[in-house]
């Protein structure tokens, strides 16, 4: 991509442009904002650092490339963390100085910047990005800080401090000074204080004099004056004010544009100055402009269906099309449909797309993902969700094969505002970016609902190479640096894994599939527990899904649900086995040692319960009390009947036995393979009688107007990857 930098003459900006290059991109332009004043050093702002700005200037002739620099009107009018455009605000500011970019360089599709720790930086560049249609690119985030200035200083950047602002740093005595001099004090600082050594917490700032980016010239510091801010005998404030400098060239001068470039941006434009002008007015009328793209298309009538659970506070709602292939104009109208059905339910029960958890989105061919992406983010917007847009997983599943139309959407929904959201739509070396209106994961009530993850290379958002096991690792790596913003492990938190895997994976792979997942597990935890953190975890239950296609052609997706508590290490040591017989036999069924083999469950005592049930055709034949070598007939048609009613029994003798009620339940699916040449309408036929009886046995359980279930078809399911042919899984969450 080209890329524009956003520079403000730190280490940071100028080694996240570094990391740039170094996957792959192009830096065709810098960009600074700037106070108004040449003579102020620094500014009252959470935003920016202006300490060195009368430097920055140099920055164009140094690198080749075109400078373009804003003197910054606006002030910290919107101070919540997630930004939404403020006349006024300046962050206002970097809209218009990015948006002049983009109009003469049109070419220009990136913008980096040098953020690291600070989430209130980055969500607003990530929207200035979003309304822009430009991709936020973030390296240095969440990375190790003590790594980090190793690798700037070895690297070759040379920067000054110009600001110190922490207990131990005296202005006096610190202000001037190299990086590669001040890196071991600084760690001394850490180890005494806590500070942070790449200066995250504002302990200190710096003006980069040199870097490989600079193949022109560097920087000469002549002269300079120290400016105390605070006296404080603790931590004093001072800045270091450049009074004079000139440009020592370099061998030989170059420009980091290359020759293909030169057509794009006309030569007088490399290693010029451009001062961007306007004000916020401008600013309001081009987001008018973007804004008014949402046309409302008028849909024919399609043969909706809906099932909800009966939970108060955390609920599902499921919606599908029947028998719409005839009607059907294809995906995207389907799914427009599926989802102005499911925003009117919203809005009947009292909610919106901001109450909404969790998005399992499954198609019919994955080759309309980018289609269905486009009529997705028309009725879920980052401003229809202001405490953060829900997290999704998209899959294709064999929906036509089952007489479904081409969109099927189940949503999680809470009846609060308490979710917390992360939402990362800068491309990082940290997890894999989510650029646009669906987040990494959502943490609601001690429940971590996790986006599905494949194994995509964060930094270029490229497939792993090396085939299904190393998709997995990779997976399972973006899930836990995931998880690691939660302070929690997929090690030791994790309740439950649902493994997408695609068809293409061979046959010999997809046998040692589980063992890989449980071995990489195994290490995270014996490497956690090595540095010190807790050793106690809970046992995760797994579901595997054999699908026709997954998401950029993966072979396997990784869908963890977690549960983060407030002491874990108290919670999991009090996750023993509770269970006590309150159980009823029903239907006739009665309990036999072999029902064990069916289930997995994970138990969270007076806080949740999962579990998956798994009735291969083997047990299958035992249920319906058939000659095992009959059992492939056996489960067809009536006989699928007693089949489901032996999951509701097994489901409610864990629910009942473990204390808790069908009212707890937030979600309930049956997965089930179109091998079975049943359709859903049929099954969802058979389950909606079965429920119907049981509760006419059972008074624990109540029956509204929609289903509590939803029927989920794919070409196979098991608790291992090795045996993903059951006759039907269940799932099941619960909480308290």
């Amino acid at each position: 991509m080209k890329v524009v930098a956003l520079v403000s003459g730190g280490k940071d900006s100028c080694y996240a442009m570094m990391k740039c290059l170094q996957y792959g991109h192009q830096i065709v332009a810098v960009a600074n904002l700037m106070p108004t004043d040449d003579s102020v050093d620094e500014l009252d702002s959470y935003m920016y650092q202006t300490v060195g700005h009368q430097i920055v200037i140099s920055y164009a002739e140094c690198m080749g490339v075109p400078l373009f620099r804003r003197r910054i009107q606006g002030s910290t009018r919107h101070q919540k963390l997630s930004y939404r455009m403020t006349p006024g605000d300046e962050v206002e500011d970097m809209f218009i100085l990015l948006n002049e970019v983009k109009r003469q360089i049109p070419s220009v599709t990136a913008v980096s910047s040098g953020a690291i720790a600070s989430d209130y930086q980055r969500l607003r560049v990530e929207s200035v990005c979003s309304r822009l249609g430009l991709v936020s690119l973030a390296y240095l985030w969440k990375q190790d800080q003590s790594l980090l200035l190793q690798e700037m200083i070895t690297s070759g950047i040379v920067a000054i401090t110009v600001k110190v602002a922490a207990m131990g740093l005296d202005p006096s005595k610190h202000l001037g000074k190299e990086m590669s001099v001040l890196q071991p004090y600084l760690h001394k600082l850490k180890d005494l204080y806590g500070i942070n050594v790449c200066g995250e917490g504002g302990e200190y700032e710096t003006l980069t004099l040199d870097c490989p980016l600079f193949v022109n010239a560097r920087i000469m510091l002549d002269e300079s004056r120290v400016v105390m801010h605070s006296s404080d005998s603790i931590a004093p404030v001072g800045v270091l004010h450049p009074v004079a400098f000139h440009l020592q060239s370099k061998a030989e001068s170059h420009s980091l544009e290359s020759n293909d470039n030169a057509h794009e941006i006309c030569e007088e434009k490399v290693g010029s100055l451009f001062e961007v002008q306007g004000d916020t007015q401008a600013c309001d009328a081009i987001c008018q402009a973007d804004a008014a793209v949402d046309v409302l298309v008028k849909l024919p009538e399609h043969k909706l269906h809906i099932s909800r659970t009966q939970k108060d506070d955390t609920f599902s709602i499921c919606c599908w099309l029947q028998d719409s292939c005839t009607t059907s104009a294809g995906l995207q109208e389907d799914l427009e449909a599926v989802l102005k059905k499911i925003e009117s339910l919203l809005v009947e029960y009292g909610f919106g797309w901001e109450y909404v958890l969790y998005i399992h989105l499954y198609i019919a061919d994955m080759g309309g993902f980018s289609s269905a992406n486009d009529t997705y983010v028309r009725y879920i917007t980052q401003e229809k969700c202001p405490f953060g847009v829900p997290s999704r997983s998209t899959v294709e599943l064999p929906l036509l094969q089952v007489g479904l139309g081409n969109a099927y959407m189940e949503v999680l929904v809470a009846n609060d505002h308490t979710k917390k959201v992360l939402h990362v739509q800068s491309i990082s070396c940290w997890a894999p970016s989510c650029i646009g209106p669906y987040s990494q994961a959502t943490l609601h009530k001690e429940i971590l609902h996790m986006a599905g993850q494949l194994g995509l290379n964060p930094p270029t958002m490229t497939l792993c190479d090396g085939g299904v096991m190393d998709e997995l690792a990779k997976a399972l790596d973006n899930s836990e640096a995931v998880a690691k913003s939660f302070n929690c492990s997929i090690s030791n938190s994790t309740i439950m894994f649902v493994n997408y895997c695609s068809t293409k994976i061979p046959l010999s792979d997809r046998l040692n599939l589980h063992d890989k997942h449980k071995a990489f597990l195994k290490q995270t935890r014996d490497f956690n527990s090595d540095k010190g953190s807790n050793s106690e975890a809970l046992e995760p239950i797994f579901l595997y899904v054999l699908l026709p296609d997954l998401p950029k052609g993966a072979l396997v997706e990784v869908k963890p649900v977690l549960f983060v508590a407030e002491d874990i290490e108290a919670t999991i040591r009090d996750v023993k086995d509770q269970s006590h017989s309150r159980s009823t036999g029903y239907w006739g069924f009665q309990h036999a040692n072999w029902h064990d083999s069916c289930i997995q469950k994970c138990i969270v005592p007076e806080k949740l319960c999962a579990v998956v049930l798994s009735v291969s055709s083997e047990l299958a034949a035992m249920i319906c009390d058939k000659d095992k070598g009959d059992h492939q007939n056996s489960v067809i048609g009536r006989q699928m009947d007693r089949v489901l009613r032996f999951c509701l029994y097994l489901l409610d003798k864990i629910i009942m036995e473990n204390d808790f009620g069908w009212e707890d339940t937030m979600y309930l699916r049956f997965y089930f393979p179109t091998s079975l040449q049943v359709t859903l309408d049929a099954l969802s036929f058979m389950l909606t009688n079965a429920f119907s009886e049981f509760a006419e046995m059972n008074r624990n359980i109540k029956i509204g107007k929609d289903p509590i279930f939803n029927l989920v078809p794919v070409l196979g399911a098991g608790k291992s990857s090795a045996s993903m042919n059951d006759i039907i899984t269940c799932e099941l969450l619960a909480r308290k």
